[in-house]
């Protein structure tokens, strides 16, 4: 397939520019405005693939490493919300190691993912809260995604995200982060700043992998 020379950003429908080509995957484009890096749709793996690869994940809902790396989400529930409110693990995976934590800590946390918690019918509730933890790197059309996650919370509720961000000093072809083929769209800080107020959140803060919006 010949190089294209522009494409639309699927979070912001801004206008991208090629940004970079990797010979066995396929093209990246930039967007001029939220600067967010993203593979071309016409390169995305396949649905089948991608459930695959999740599946070579590491799943054991008890893996203390894991869950270590996880604690400042865990933190930052704790902080904020008290047992009697309602989250959502959102792009669970087949392991729901924090969720598994969560609910033995005495919180009520509803499952959902496309492949392994196909359960529509959490998503005709509302929470106060939203996990969506090395999952929003995956969105092929994070504009649809976050607009669905901005409409599943209550009122003062809070969507907790955690993945790795793009900056113009990051080694892009060389990126770890790239090289997952479920990993499609990487967010600059301009994307956050973007999503918080497009989505009409009151605030949202960064501290290092975690990402904070809030209502």
């Amino acid at each position: 397939m010949d190089t294209k020379s522009n494409d639309f950003c699927p979070l912001c429908d801004s206008s991208a520019i090629f940004f970079w080509k990797d010979e066995k995957r396929g093209d990246y484009f930039q967007c001029v405005r939220c600067r967010s890096v993203y593979l071309g749709k016409d390169y995305h793996i396949t649905k089948e693939a991608e459930k695959e690869r999740y599946l070579l994940h590491n799943n054991d809902i008890n893996d203390p490493r894991y869950l270590n790396f996880l604690t400042p989400v865990t933190l930052a529930i704790e902080a904020n919300f008290t047992k009697d409110k309602l989250g959502l693990d959102f792009g669970a995976g087949p392991g729901p190691i924090l969720t598994n934590h969560l609910r033995k800590k005495g919180y009520s946390v509803e499952l959902y993912d496309p492949f392994f918690w196909d359960n529509p019918a959490v998503l005709q509730n509302r929470y106060d809260f939203i996990i969506c933890t090395e999952v929003m790197e995956h969105f092929q059309n994070p504009k649809i995604e976050f607009e669905l996650l901005k409409s599943l919370l209550n009122p003062k509720g809070k969507l907790l995200c955690m993945t790795d961000t793009f900056s113009e000093s990051i080694d892009f072809p060389n990126w770890h982060y790239r090289r997952d083929l479920t990993h499609v769209f990487f967010y600059h800080g301009n994307a956050l700043e973007y999503i918080s107020k497009h989505f009409q959140f009151q605030s949202y803060e960064k501290k290092e992998r975690l990402i904070l919006f809030s209502l």
